[in-house]
């Protein structure tokens, strides 16, 4: 199998994707092809997953005087994409996003393929592939809207890394030191960090202190300032904050551990706060199109999360938390709506489909 895709919402799925693969069949050979310079790259070699790579750009939204230099890294792409699969000879592909999956496509365009897509809304990457996929894979059944009525469509909820559910609440909490006096509430900005976030908590953060513990997780590129921010936290104040540049085996800890979470509203907050129960708080990035308002909506309709736009943040975080803290009853309503919304074989469903397309072929 080969699988290409892009980070943060399609890598992880697809890392849980390949667990379900390995566990039905250990004999399973995949490359994993990635983006020049893409951050996948640590993440799936941690995994112990070959990893190549191929030039690629993106079209949609580009300035003029940028496209033909991306236009020549697809045409670039598409030729080391080619020799990638006359090399390994794939029977299956597998795309999560993306526009490094585009000439790989393009390329395998003969080869059967699945493509799962994690926003409620595809991308224009996907959107395409579709074009190419054998079968298109969903987190949710709103999903279907955006597809052609010709599409193979199979609703499997989000795919989630069996090692974040390993963790029991006690067992988490004792693993950050946490007190259990107040609730916990978890920051977290997605695999990158979140700017505003940090700023808005770290404007906060003493008055939240009164109230709970913090789990933080702000990004590396943020980080060297809030290890300047801690040094002037009373000793008091810096034992009820937890705060980290990112988690990788530990994050299904800081799910377990929290009672709220604050964070962007990125695919994985469709499928990881759900197998929680984690209410949330979601602030949608405002310059990705509307694929993150789009993923808060559908979980802020089912009364699982509330939204508030990243231009309110700053006034609007601290009043929103009061308001659900001093409301024990809605964080439990939320919290019960979340966890109907979970998903439990969402990775194992995926990998039947791509062991279904590797046998037909074969």
């Amino acid at each position: 199998m080969i699988c290409a895709g892009g980070t943060g919402g399609g890598v992880y799925p697809a890392l849980a994707v390949h667990s379900a693969l390995k566990a039905a069949d250990p004999d399973l050979e995949t490359l994993w092809v990635g983006g020049e310079g893409g951050m996948e790259e640590r993440l799936v070699e941690r995994a112990g997953i070959p990893f190549k790579t191929i030039p690629a750009a993106g079209i949609h939204g580009v300035a003029i005087r940028q496209l033909p230099a991306n236009i020549s890294a697809i045409v670039r792409g598409i030729k080391s994409a080619a020799k990638i699969l006359d090399n390994f000879k794939p029977d299956v592909l597998f795309f999560t996003g993306g526009y490094v999956a585009v000439p790989m496509a393009l390329a395998g365009r003969s080869i059967p393929s699945v493509i799962f897509v994690p926003d409620i809304e595809p991308g224009m990457a996907l959107k395409f592939l579709a074009f190419f996929a054998s079968c298109v894979t969903v987190t949710a059944d709103e999903s279907r809207q955006f597809f052609s009525s010709k599409a193979k469509i199979v609703v499997t909820g989000y795919p989630v890394r069996k090692e974040i559910l390993e963790w029991e609440k006690e067992e988490a909490r004792k693993h950050f030191g946490i007190k259990n006096a107040v609730p916990v509430l978890l920051v977290y900005g997605g695999s990158k960090g979140a700017h505003s976030l940090n700023v808005a908590l770290k404007e906060h953060l003493i008055t939240l202190l009164e109230k709970v513990e913090v789990i933080h997780i702000s990004g590396e590129l943020d980080w060297s300032e809030i290890e300047e921010f801690i040094k002037t936290l009373t000793k008091q104040q810096a034992d009820l904050y937890h705060a980290f540049p990112y988690l990788y085996e530990d994050m299904g800890a800081a799910f377990s551990a929290a009672d709220l979470v604050v964070s962007r509203a990125g695919a994985s907050s469709l499928g990881e706060f759900p197998q929680f129960g984690l209410p949330a708080i979601l602030v949608p990035y405002p310059h990705a199109w509307r694929y993150q308002k789009v993923n808060a909506s559908a979980l802020t309709k089912r009364g699982a999360a509330l939204m508030i736009e990243d231009a309110k943040l700053k006034s609007g975080l601290l009043l929103t938390i009061e308001k659900l803290l001093e409301t024990p009853e809605k964080l439990d309503s939320m919290r019960s709506a979340m966890i109907t919304l979970k998903s439990t074989n969402a990775a194992s469903q995926i990998a039947d489909q791509l062991i279904k397309l590797a046998g037909d072929k074969r």
